[in-house]
Parts: C-alpha cells; structure tokens; sequence
C-alpha cells in the first residue's frame, strides 16, 4: 500500500492513538481516500433524494479536507433520480387514454443522462453552503483500455486534489456501451462499486470506504437474527456467508460490495464497508474505530478468535482441557510456573498496553472508580506472577479422594474431586482478572473462555497472549478463549451442553441480565455493599484504623466499605465526631442516613443499597447490635460485614446471625480477598448460597465424581450382595 510523506498530515488518527483498535492500525498512515457512496444511501424507499443523508456525507467530506485528507467521492443515484423525473415527465405529458395502457419501462440510459446533471446539481449546491468546491468525471469502461486516458486521469484528479477540490466520480450510463447496463457484467468494471476500487488502484489510494444501507457485511441477510456482524473478512468467510436480495434500487447491492472489497484487498488497498446512514460513520472508520467490515490484505493473520464460531470455541477449551487433566500434577504446575515467568518476562509491553487502555479510557470520560479497578499499578504484575507461584506449589486439586466407602466385601467407592469442565467468565474492567482467573483454570484443570470489558481490550489481549503462549501446543492452544465481541455473548449462553458454569464478574445489573439469559449454572457475584458496625464496646482507636483502610486503601474494590453503622452511645461520647474527622481528612465524601444527615448537616443517601466504589460512604446510627444486623439484612449483599466490639456477646451474635458470604469481626472488609485468604487467586467473590461462597478459589471450580472399584459384582436384585457401608480411611 503507498504512503505518502508530502502535503498536509491527516490528523484524525496516528499511531498510539488510544480509541483505535488494533486491526485498524494502518489508518493512521491514510491521507487519500476514496469513497462511494450507494444508491440505497442516496436515495430514500420511494427513490426520492435522501437529503439528510447525502448532507451529513458532505459534512464528513468538508471535515476530512479540513483535517488534510484527500478525499475522492465515487456516487450512485444518477439513475434513479433521473427515472423518477422522467416519470413524473411522462405523466405530465400523458393523457387519461395513454395511462389506460401498458407502461414500457423507461430507458436507463436516458435516466442516467437526466439524473447526473441532476445529481450533480444537487451535490455542488450542498459543498458549495460548506465552502467546498467540487468536481464532476464522468467515466465508461471503454475509456479504461487507454494507458493514455489512465495517465490523464492520474493527473488531473492530482491537480484537482492540490486545491482542495473533490472529484466526484460515476460511470457515464448514458454513453455506456454495455447492451443491458444494470445485467452486463463483462468489462474492466461492471458496477460503481467496482468503478470505486479500480480507482483507489489507479489513483493510488489508501482506503476505500463503501458506503451502504446496512452496518456492514453480515454472515447472513441482516434481519436474521442468527446473522452476525463480520468485522474483519478473511476467506474462509466466503463458503459461509449467504446474500439476501441485491440492493432495492441499485445495480449490485452487498454482493458487488464483497467482490469489489475482496479485489481491492488483494492489491493492496484496505477497504471498509460499513453504514451510510449513520451520520458519523468515516470519521470514525478514520479515528479507527471498529465499525463495519474490514478487508485488508493481511487479515488472514489477524484472524480473531471471534471468527471462530461460539460453539467450536467451547468445545475446543473442552477437548483442550481434557489434554491439561491427563497430565501429571508436576506437568501442570510447570506450565503455571512458566506462565509467571512470562508475564514478568514480558511486564514492559503489558504495562505499555495498560497505559493504552487508561488513556483511551480517561478521553472517553470514564469515571475514576473505573480508572482505578483498569490501571495495573506498579508492582502488580510481579505480584500476580507470584500468585501464581503460590497456586503451582498448592496440594493436588485434580483427583483428590474425598472419602472412601467399603459398599461390600471387595466393592470399594471412591468419592474424587474432578474440574467443572468449561467456564465462561464474564468480567468488567480489571486486567488482573484475567490472569487470576486463567491461572485458577489451569490448576483446577477447566477450559475457559473469558469475555473482559472493551475499556481494557489492549490489556487482555496482551495478557491473554502472554499466558497461552506460555502455554504446551500438546495441550491446544485453545484452552483458554478469549471472547473480543459482545455480540458473541448470547450464542455462549446458549451453550449448556458444553459450557457447565457462568461466573459473572460486575454490576447486579450484569449479574441479572445473564441469569435472565441463561440455563447454564451462575455463580453470581453482584453488588458489593460492605458494612462496618462500630458497637459501643468498640476500641476507637483500633475502629478508626479499620475504618479508613475498609473505605481508603482501595475505593473501587468490591470488598471496601460503604456503610458505616455507629452504636448511638458513641455521638456524646464523641465516637462519631472523631470518625467523621478521620474519614473527612483522607478525603471521603460523607452521605447520611436520616439520623446522621440532620445531626451533622450532611446530604442524605438517596438509597442505603448502593454501591459507591470511590471516596464516599454512607453513615447511619442504629440503636444497637440487633438494629445494625436487622439493617444490613435488608440493605446490604450479602458479600462481607464487620464488626467493631470488644463485648464477646455481641460479637457472637452478630457473627452468628449475620448471612454474609464473609463475616467480620475486629479486622477490615479488605481482607476478603482469594490471595489474602491462601487461596493463591480468585475468579471473584460469590454472594450466591448454592456451590460456593465468598472468594472463589481452585475449590469453587471443582466438583465430585465417584470411583467405584470392583471384582465382578452384579446387583441381581441385591439378592448377592450383602452391604456393609463401612467407612474407610482415606490413602495418601
């Protein structure tokens, strides 16, 4: 593909810039362009001009001037527009008699030939109100069979575009020597969209972009609903894709679309198709976002795992995990030692990629919570590496005898510990999840496929590489799947004869929409609403250090606190003034149940069921220890509560009766943690009460199968089987 050096540089997007995506690289070296515009985007259903459309079009193309592209339009239309005129012609000139008869259809050359000065017009008169100055070239494919006309063309589009003038390309139809214009496909080009990629060769372009009534290039006519968004074309999508009808006004519709891409890819220049209608969609395509179809040349080796279909990717983390289990214990804590070397081996790079997604994330106006569970912090890659480390010297979980049973006389049952299977992981924002919960799959011997939030793509992508890389090609490089597309969510939800677990990591709302979606088990982890309740017992000097580290050390986590309930004895025992100090002076924005708002002049909580994830918490007063849980029984999640107390009663009471997945008692809601509990890593923090709770460790992936070791015993009615159920000990 030609990069030019000369002339004004483009500014849309360069290199580095964080919201483009990766396949979309070699946008930032376009400077020429070419774009063709379709009849189906020109024109409304009732072949009457698309006004809105067409001016957002040249909007798009006076900002592309403006930001030092050299834009070439190539436009549809003329056809349609002039056979709408001429018909409205030969009904004005028509008699009552005349309309009685049949209606020959009107000649599509002599509807070119009124409907290009038309279109023209048209197109000069909408540049012209933005300053722009536009150019006609009217082209047949006879003129193409000449090294002389080819050359003349070159230049004077090159003299048009050194004054910033946009040459308007169409195929001359009125002077056409194609016998049947709309059937004849034989010649250099047989069809605008054809016309379009000829001329990004001829004149050197650096993308073409295809303008169309639909998204892109669909797996199947886009009202399927089993139809998919292709957004990067390789061959193999050539056997697989079926076309609905050709375009509703136009000559050639997707299919001419498809092949004119193909064919240009082939030469060397990237094309992508994508929506006409959006009012924005080429300059997004030019700050290289992912919309639309992409065909490119090297697109064989960007082939995404999103290209392989939802099923095929579970049942290979299946069969792949199937070759992990059959290895020794030593063989699979080898390849979770090599996985920590190779993230720290590669650290710079993934840091590189991190600080990438923060940037991109921070121009997008993320909120900081967010910004805070996205960014690695320094030193964390090493600590997740040596979690790892932890995980790999962990007693055998694969295998495990459970219990032992003597069923009868020489009949023995063995109760074992044995992976779920697949797993599919659907996490929001936080990089380092990945890696805690990839390596728990490999210890506990799962396939899994991980789907992360789009504000950390760059992150997971080089994290996901680094760690099957890291991973024995005898094992399959497919074990661990890295899911890239949304869309591809509800197939994998379909899946429950292949996929045996969801574990959804991120909102209630999250956590809500894919149980509603789903047959596969969810183990839910949602809200983290975490109270602190400060009795009148309490030692204040030990409560206030508790307190800032639940709500200080890290805001954004699940497991930091957003309730403070304070016993009523400690407001005149001034308690809650040196709290409220405390908490002030780290910088925590306060927000008051009705008690505490109107005590300390405070806004008042809109909800005591919400989660801040940043510098702010809720604070209440309640009568007493019964109060305080009776409270977080009804506004709380279930996730982890603590106490502050010295009154042994009291603690017990609330260590008994509280139902949390982890209960508290003098220490911070920050230590509900895997890592922190000896677990090595978590694939989160389950609030369900069915299969496991709390941090979810290699034991929250496992289930039980059972052994049983015989001699040649038959039940025959029990009628030779005398039971003894006698229980055994357990072999080391």
């Amino acid at each position: 593909m030609p990069v030019r050096t000369t002339g004004t540089t483009p500014r849309l997007a360069e290199h580095g810039t964080p919201s483009m995506d990766s396949t979309r690289a070699f946008i930032g070296d376009v400077k020429r362009l070419v774009i063709k515009v379709g009849t189906a985007v020109v024109t409304r259903s009732d072949g009457r001009l698309a006004l809105g459309r067409l001016g957002a079009l040249c909007e798009q193309i006076k900002e592309l001037n403006l930001q030092g592209f050299e834009v070439i339009l190539v436009t549809s239309g003329a056809v349609g527009l002039g056979r709408q005129r001429l018909r409205y012609r030969k009904l004005v000139n028509s008699s009552f008699a005349d309309l009685q008869k049949p209606q020959n259809e009107l000649d599509g050359k002599a509807c070119a030939a009124v409907g290009q000065s038309s279109l023209m017009a048209l197109y000069d008169t909408l540049f012209s109100q933005l300053d722009v100055t536009s150019a006609q070239l009217l082209v047949t494919d006879h003129d193409f069979k000449s090294i002389e006309f080819r050359k003349q063309l070159s230049e004077t589009v090159q003299s048009l575009l050194s004054l910033t003038v946009v040459p308007i390309f169409n195929e001359n139809d009125a002077v056409s020597t194609r016998k049947a214009p709309y059937e004849d496909s034989s010649g250099i080009f047989w069809d605008n969209d054809s016309l379009a990629a000829l001329l990004a060769l001829e004149l050197k372009a650096d993308l073409l972009i295809l303008l169309s009534d639909v998204e892109g290039l669909y797996s199947g006519p886009p009202s399927d609903p089993k139809s998919r968004l292709i957004r990067t074309y390789i061959e193999k999508h050539q056997g697989e894709i079926t076309f609905g009808d050709k375009s509703r006004v136009g000559r050639g519709g997707m299919t001419a679309k498809v092949n004119a891409a193909f064919n240009a890819a082939k030469a060397g220049i990237p094309v992508v198709i994508t929506s006409g209608y959006a009012p924005e969609n080429i300059l997004k395509v030019l700050q290289g976002e992912d919309i639309g179809t992409l065909f490119h040349r090297d697109a064989h080796l960007w082939a995404r795992s999103r290209d392989v279909t939802a099923r095929e990717m579970a049942v290979a983390a299946r069969e792949s995990s199937r070759n992990l289990q059959a290895l020794s214990s030593e063989d699979r804590s080898k390849i979770l030692l090599d996985i920590a070397d190779a993230l720290e081996a590669n650290q710079e790079q993934i840091m590189k990629e991190n600080e990438a997604d923060v940037a991109a994330a921070e121009q997008a106006g993320y909120e900081r919570s967010l910004l805070a569970r996205l960014a690695l912090k320094p030193g964390k890659i090493t600590n997740l590496a040596n979690s790892i480390r932890v995980l790999a010297k962990m007693e055998e979980p694969i295998g495990r005898v459970l219990k032992r049973t003597e069923l009868a006389d020489g009949l023995i049952l063995e109760k074992t510990s044995s992976p779920l299977g697949v797993l599919l992981i659907v996490f929001e924002s936080r990089p380092d999840a990945l890696v805690q919960i990839a390596s728990l799959a490999v210890r506990s011997g799962n396939g899994l496929l991980l789907k992360g939030g789009k504000e950390a793509k760059r992150s997971n992508a080089i994290l996901h590489k680094v760690i099957t890389d890291a991973i024995p090609d005898s094992i399959g490089g497919r074990l661990i799947g890295l899911v890239t597309s949304r869309d591809e969510i509800p197939d994998l939800l379909k899946l429950d004869d292949v996929i045996d677990l969801v574990i959804p990591r991120g909102s209630n709302r999250l956590v809500s929409q894919i149980k509603e979606s789903t047959k596969i088990p969810v183990l839910g982890h949602s809200d983290g609403i975490c109270h602190v309740y400060v009795d009148k017992s309490a030692n204040m000097e030990m409560a206030n250090r508790i307190i800032i580290d639940a709500k200080v050390d890290y805001p954004a986590a699940c497991n930091a606190m957003e309730t403070l309930l304070l016993h009523k004895d400690l407001v005149p025992a001034d308690g809650l003034n040196a709290i409220v100090f405390a908490l002030r002076n780290k910088g925590v924005t306060l927000y008051g149940g009705p008690k505490v708002s109107s005590l300390l002049n405070i806004p008042q909580a809109e909800s005591f069921h919400h989660e801040y994830t940043s510098m702010a918490c809720t604070i209440e007063i309640v009568d007493d220890v019964q109060e305080a849980i009776d409270h977080i029984h009804q506004h709380g999640s279930a996730h982890t509560d603590c106490i502050i107390a010295e009154d042994d009663e009291v603690v017990e009471t609330f260590l008994q009766q509280i139902d949390s997945a982890a209960v508290f008692h003098n220490a911070s809601t920050r230590f509900c943690d895997g890592a922190r509990f000896g677990l090595g890593a978590e694939v989160g923090i389950s609030t369900s009460r069915i299969h496991a709770r709390g941090p979810v460790g290699v034991e929250g992936l496992l289930t039980t199968r059972w052994i049983l070791r015989g001699h040649g015993q038959v039940v025959d009615g029990d009628k030779g089987v005398s039971y003894t159920h006698r229980d055994l000990p357990i072999q080391s």
